[in-house]
């Protein structure tokens, strides 16, 4: 499956080869990199930039640009792509159909990650309707992901508002957490030390006992207690519950809409 092409090595295209790296997945000389804007020392070992010529070699095509500029991005590059490369997609939104008709006709995967696959820890929602293409981005983000193969392409919106989009949620709710700690009167420093250290070791302890979220917030909420009292606010009339569907269904519009 190597060379591996990478179109665009922005926040996500450099965090899957810093992965990459750290797992021992692919090594530099495996990559060639288009991207007129990166620091050549971010992808030392790989090809970056060469003629289009060269471009023939790839086996594997990791489309990593922005959904809004995606054709534009690979205009000049399909007519020197090797007929048999397969073509991964992690532009949201953008169909499957009309990245094949671009590339043209060539077999393609589509993939919703998230930036911690820089540090092997990232979540990544696939789909495919062909099986070699499905297997090559199996084997580009299974390395560096917990990965969820989805039956129906339909359901990358839904995949993109609940894994994709949803690490800035968590970041927005520790800003949120250590400003109103804050406001509470800690020291700002002290309260942005409480707040991340206690998202990461909640988010740890989860993972390590496999329990169910709901267990785990059972267990720290004594009855009539104040967690309790700040579950009765964050949980109840315009909090999680009727916050979460509607960011997530304002996500999964968007989503459609870069799609068409």
């Amino acid at each position: 499956m190597t060379p591996i092409l990478l179109l665009g090595a922005g926040r996500m295209g450099g965090a899957l080869i810093q992965g990459w790296r750290e797992a021992g997945a692919f090594v530099a000389s495996d990559l060639i990199v288009r991207d007129p804007n990166i620091e050549p020392a971010a992808v030392r070992g790989a090809i970056l930039n060469p003629p289009l010529e060269a471009l023939g070699a790839a086996k594997t095509v990791l489309m990593a640009v922005k959904p809004q500029i995606w054709r534009e991005a690979v205009k000049d590059v399909v007519p020197h792509l090797a007929p048999d490369a397969v073509i991964v997609s992690i532009a949201a939104g953008v169909r499957a159909a009309d990245i094949s008709e671009a590339f043209g006709g060539r077999r393609v995967a589509r993939v919703m990650p998230t930036t911690a696959v820089a540090i092997g820890r990232g979540a990544a929602s696939l789909y495919a309707d062909d099986p070699e293409a499905l297997a090559r981005a199996k084997a580009l983000f299974e390395p560096v992901a917990a990965v969820a193969v989805l039956p129906n392409e339909d359901l990358m919106h839904a995949a993109t508002a609940v894994s994709g989009s949803a690490p800035a949620y968590l970041y927005a709710f520790i800003e949120a957490l250590e400003a109103a700690g804050a406001a509470q009167g800690l020291d700002p420093a002290q309260s942005a030390r409480l707040a991340r250290a206690t998202i990461i070791g909640a988010a740890a302890l989860m993972e390590q006992s496999g329990e169910e979220p709901a267990e785990l917030r059972k267990q720290v909420t004594s009855p009539g207690g104040t967690t309790a009292e700040a579950l009765a606010v964050l949980m109840g009339e315009g909090g999680f519950g009727d916050l979460l569907p509607k960011a997530l269904a304002a996500a999964v519009a968007r989503s459609k809409e870069l799609g068409s």
